[in-house]
């Protein structure tokens, strides 16, 4: 039983960084009906800015804990400034014409670019991540929890909350939702919807950026560290609902844990395979996701 609670705690701790990258998924769906399938290279750049920042502050002689709280203002920015460019470059005219093609092959292009460009300034070798915080263990009722992996839950609820609370009470928060309800209907009252959604591109890419600080100190930095998790963040948007901010939290946990449970009790080589099946499931039966619900088109 033991075994099963810390296999539980790793996989909430995974489950809670695949939400973070897909909630991502979910912000630019939600005002433009597109994505951004660079998202793993956005977790990817993400990190090795982070990375960058904190060896520069520790290199000052700041401690490891302020070195990434430091850090962590300049990969907002970073993220910020990826997503942007994602959506001037690889979006907005796809948007104009109505190409679903354009964008699809546009955001997968530039994650490509993304990631050569890791590759040349950081190069392909995995790097260590000082961790902020002690590696070493705390044990709670019998399980030994790391601190980053608290972290990495309270930063994925904190990030989702604070989007949250800025969508509700800020007018450019309910200019967003407003865009996100009716685009069309948003731009006859005046909102800027194109910078809406290039805000929301933005927010993506930071979402995916903090996701990378995060998961880096339990993990190796690389140029090639988001391309599977931005993969299966975007199964758990698929299996929780591009339309529900709760249904990609719930989405992520439930395949964290069914991977970290499979890959414990059967083999690692199997741990992809039940989340893959749950997949292809909410896709025969519930296309919209576990938590989406079914827009009408009236044509």
């Amino acid at each position: 039983m033991q075994n099963f609670f810390q296999i539980l705690v790793s996989g909430i701790s995974v489950g809670m960084i695949y939400g973070v990258i897909a909630f991502g998924y979910q912000l630019t769906f939600s005002t433009s009906k597109t994505l951004n399938f660079g998202q793993g290279e956005a977790l990817t750049l993400g990190a090795l800015v982070g990375l960058t920042a904190v060896n520069f502050l520790i290199g000052v002689s700041l401690g490891n804990l302020w070195a990434y709280l430091i850090a962590l203002p300049v990969v907002f920015a970073f993220g910020m400034l990826q997503g942007t460019v994602v959506e001037w470059l690889g979006v907005r005219q796809a948007i104009r014409t109505k190409s679903e093609a354009g964008w699809i092959m546009a955001t997968i292009a530039l994650g490509i670019i993304f990631k050569n460009m890791a590759e040349h300034i950081w190069g392909k070798d995995p790097i260590k991540f000082p961790s902020p915080v002690s590696e070493n263990p705390l044990t709670i009722f019998g399980v030994n929890v790391r601190l980053m992996e608290i972290i990495i839950v309270l930063g994925a609820l904190a990030m989702m909350l604070g989007v949250e609370l800025f969508n509700r009470r800020s007018i450019y928060g309910k200019a967003v939702v407003a865009t996100a309800n009716d685009r069309d209907a948003a731009g006859l009252m005046g909102i800027n919807t194109s910078q809406v959604i290039t805000f929301s591109y933005g927010l993506s890419s930071l979402s995916a950026a903090l996701a990378g600080v995060l998961i880096a100190p339990i993990t190796l930095t690389g140029a090639n560290m988001g391309a599977a998790l931005g993969l299966k963040a975007f199964a758990v948007a698929i299996i929780g609902g591009l339309s529900s901010g709760l249904g990609v939290v719930v989405g992520g946990l439930i395949l964290g844990i069914t991977e970290s449970l499979t890959g414990f009790y059967f083999d690692t080589g199997y741990k992809d395979v039940p989340g893959l099946i749950l997949l292809l499931l909410v896709l025969s039966f519930k296309p919209a996701g576990l938590f989406g619900k079914t827009a009408i088109k009236k044509v």
